[in-house]
């Protein structure tokens, strides 16, 4: 029996979701599955990641998204009232529903949070077009008027969901766990489906990927909740088949319905949504009247060339102009622009600035501009190496600016280009080893002291994991062999690591955008009131958009001090950009081993 997944939490449902993405992706393709459907709540997190995933496994990604609706408006934030959210499923049928998508649960973090990320129904009739809609789970609107014998609200719930949809895009959707509640009001959704003519589907609210997964499940929610396995007040799933089901054990408990199952693949099939990768969106550097990007990139570069070399050696302005051919074919002239602007800024107000690291101390361009304080031509540094004709792909310019100030030049940022093109990039805190170990060992409610000690056996090591951390510990292997309980919390725990706990802002990435970044991809809060992508760096760049590393050293905070207090105290003014390279004092103090607070020395 073919059918298609349509209602499917990964691992960035956080703490919830306990299907790993190349794991659940590889489970559809062993069971012949033609597409599948991530819907994880509320957030897009894992759509780039579960699209690539589709395509190695030659899987049609069908990318959605259970959004929490408002029981009234996403303005109202009355206690016990407004924090009882439905859900709602919504799959992207092609480009402009994809973008819709992204702008409600963009809006859904920005305007209405309030416990959880939420729309409502103006947000979602604003912007429904190309989206698919199904009912969701007991949690959703229809259903839980039917669980609460309110069968007018739900017929009147349905028939607005129809209309804000349009007719044969929005779905009564049917499950089927074991639970009494679902065997309850599936009659019902039936009848209400014969009455307003609104299509049933067959789903499973996917959790995990087999029936095994259902106690890892169950341990993400209770470290999410902060509970333990043993209270009985706790949330959790009273059942163990939220699993991905195979076709013919979907067609079990939906025999009488085969309509149901067979509509999973009538909108797989109208689902047909392409990432592109690879394809460049830079923004447009805001130029003099009259002037390209190009034009002034080169009238910059050779007013600075002037300045760097007023006795030019013998090739420099051959290198300029290959660098700014390459530049101007590569079609990145604003990049450097944007870059300089930038560092322009953070001078004229006074914020230190790194001299440059990395591969664009390689590049004429980059010194002439002040972007480096590196002569490439005196160290005989490669231009390739930073940006090669031969490679098509971004240049990456890493520029260091002055801890305590940083957040000055990330407000410039935004000013320049517009709040709505710009924000800071996303990374996922994820469980390691240790942490996995002291999380799992709340949830089940193991003592403190008891848990502590197994944590303190694994390795404080990079990329430690719980099975390497038993092969280079021979204490752990003995206790785990020895022990149960500990057994059971490190098999648990080996389970759940790596997996995303909690999203937040990443340390240097920003991105900025040719238009809304809503076209590109999907924004949210994190916990400290900022406004990141929901993509991480690495799906960011995938998607060809730019992204700047504006670093926070605090090395930078420390020489800016430093500079103030030899001038205050000793009347003394340093240049830090003609210090000498060959001080013996100062190599004297590095052969004795004094660098604590050398940045790239110490460690």
């Amino acid at each position: 029996m073919s059918f298609v997944h349509l209602h499917l939490h990964t691992e960035y449902s956080l703490l919830d979701g306990a299907a790993r993405i190349k794991e659940v992706v590889r489970r559809a393709k062993e069971l012949g599955m033609p597409a599948l459907a991530i819907t994880d709540h509320g957030a897009m997190y894992g759509v780039v990641e579960f699209y690539k995933a589709c395509l190695n496994e030659e899987i049609k990604p069908l990318l959605g998204c259970e959004v929490y609706v408002a029981p009234r408006s996403v303005a109202d934030r009355t206690p016990k009232v407004d924090d009882n959210l439905y859900h709602l499923v919504l799959l992207a049928e092609d480009e402009t529903g994809y973008r819709n998508l992204m702008e409600l649960v963009t809006r859904a973090f920005t305007e209405g949070f309030y416990y959880k990320p939420r729309v409502d129904k103006y947000l979602l009739s604003r912007y429904s077009k190309g989206l698919i809609a199904l009912s969701g789970c007991t949690a959703g609107e229809v259903a839980a008027h039917l669980l609460n014998g309110a069968y007018p609200l739900a017929r009147q719930a349905a028939g607005t969901y129809r209309e804000i949809f349009g007719t044969g895009n929005f779905y009564l959707e049917l499950q089927d766990h074991g639970l009494p509640e679902q065997r309850r009001i599936n009659p019902e959704l039936i009848r209400l489906s014969a009455e307003l003519d609104i299509p049933l589907v067959a789903t499973n609210d996917v959790h995990y990927v087999n029936p095994a997964d259902a106690q890892i499940q169950d341990i993400l929610l209770c470290i999410q909740t902060g509970k333990t396995i043993d209270d009985p007040k706790r949330l959790r799933f009273q059942s163990d088949q939220l699993y991905l089901k195979s076709g013919a054990e979907m067609a079990v408990p939906f025999r009488e319905r085969p309509e149901a199952l067979k509509e999973t693949l009538a909108i797989a099939e109208r689902c047909n949504v392409k990432l592109t990768f690879g394809e460049h969106h830079l923004p447009a550097y805001p130029v003099p009247e009259g002037k390209t990007p190009a034009d002034y990139l080169r009238e910059l570069c050779y007013a600075g060339f002037q300045r760097r070399y007023p006795d030019p050696p013998e090739g420099a302005r051959e290198r300029l102009e290959y660098e700014l051919r390459v530049i101007e074919q590569m079609g990145y002239p604003s990049y450097f622009l944007i870059v300089w602007d930038l560092i322009r800024f953070a001078r004229e107000n006074n914020i230190l600035v790194g001299p440059g690291r990395g591969s664009a101390a390689g590049s004429i361009v980059a010194y002439c501009l002040g972007i480096t304080n590196i002569d490439p031509l005196r160290y005989g540094l490669l231009f390739e190496r930073f940006l090669n004709p031969e490679r098509v792909s971004l240049p990456d310019i890493d520029t260091d600016f002055c801890y305590e100030l940083r957040g000055k030049v990330i407000d410039y940022v935004f000013q320049r280009y517009g709040t709505d093109r710009v924000a800071q990039i996303a990374t996922f805190g994820t469980m390691a080893a240790r942490a996995a170990i002291r999380d799992v060992g709340r949830a089940l409610g193991l003592p403190y002291g008891y848990v502590d000690r197994v944590a303190r056996l694994v390795p404080a090591e990079p990329k430690m994991t719980v099975a390497k951390a038993c092969e280079l510990s021979p204490e752990l292997a003995e206790l785990a062999a020895g022990d149960p309980t500990v057994k059971q919390l490190l098999e648990i725990a080996s389970r759940v690591e790596g997996m995303p706990r909690h999203a937040s802002t990443h340390a240097a990435g920003v991105v900025i955008a040719p238009a809304p970044l809503t076209n590109f991809l999907p924004l949210h809060r994190v916990a400290d009131g900022t406004v990141t992508t929901q993509f991480t760096m690495e799906a960011v760049e995938e998607l060809g958009l730019l992204k700047m590393d504006i670093l926070g050293l605090r090395t930078l905070s420390v020489i800016g001090d430093t500079l103030r207090l030899v001038q205050e105290l000793r009347g003394v003014t340093v240049d830090l950009d003609n210090l000498p390279l060959d001080d013996p004092a100062t190599y004297e103090l590095l052969c004795q081993g004094e660098t604590v607070g050398v940045f790239q020395f110490e460690s």
